[in-house]
């Protein structure tokens, strides 16, 4: 077996690709008013997780001021797809809107404001890809929604699920013979925290 890289974090943190100002503009606010993002590796892998999947209707569960909706939205606009983002804050919703009209996707992207739990309640589906990304304890509340929601072999992706009110989700995951989860701890340059665990599941 060959030897490791030497500092591996410092190395990979080297591969992430840049950004563009609108994306490092967020980073930016991101660390000065420190709202949890993904970051740019995390905010890559989601929108690679739409093109290669084809998703044409994708769903986030916590857009924040739209950083990572941002990924998502571009990657549906090539799939001829659209992105529905919900989130509780008005603020960080109406935050979320200018962001993506500055991105220059409106027509393929929407936001609504409310509690992630109660509006998925009422969400028809069949959805391609849920990205969830709200808080923690709401995890395993949502889960059922979103088995509802998704397709057959639809894609659940959910963040920071190394929190420790992820704990319960993750289980329920691993013991459900609906799902095929891939839980992963992994060091995420940028990410809010950098080390942190992220969930694949196919709903089968």
């Amino acid at each position: 077996m060959g030897k490791m890289i030497a500092e591996p974090e410092a190395y990979f943190r080297k591969l992430v690709r840049g950004r563009d100002d609108l994306l490092l503009t967020l980073e930016q606010e991101a660390r000065d008013e420190n709202i949890p993002i993904v970051g740019p590796l995390v905010g890559q892998l989601l929108g690679l997780l739409v093109r290669i999947s084809g998703a044409r209707q994708v769903l986030e569960l916590g857009a924040a001021t739209g950083y990572s909706a941002i990924f998502l939205a571009r990657a549906c606009r090539e799939t001829g797809g659209r992105l529905l983002t919900l989130e509780w804050d008005s603020g960080m919703a109406n935050r979320a809107r200018g962001n993506l009209e500055r991105a220059g996707l409106n027509e393929v992207s929407a936001v609504r404001v409310g509690d992630a739990l109660e509006i998925i309640r009422n969400l028809d589906g069949p959805w391609d890809m849920i990205f969830m990304d709200i808080d923690k304890e709401n995890y395993l509340p949502a889960l059922r929604d979103c088995g509802r929601l998704l397709k057959p072999s639809g894609l659940l992706v959910a963040d920071n699920i190394g929190f420790q009110g992820a704990a319960d989700f993750n289980q329920a995951l691993f013991e459900d013979e609906g799902w095929l989860p891939l839980p992963l701890y992994a060091f995420l340059p940028d990410h809010s925290p950098e080390h942190d665990g992220l969930l694949l599941a196919l709903r089968i």
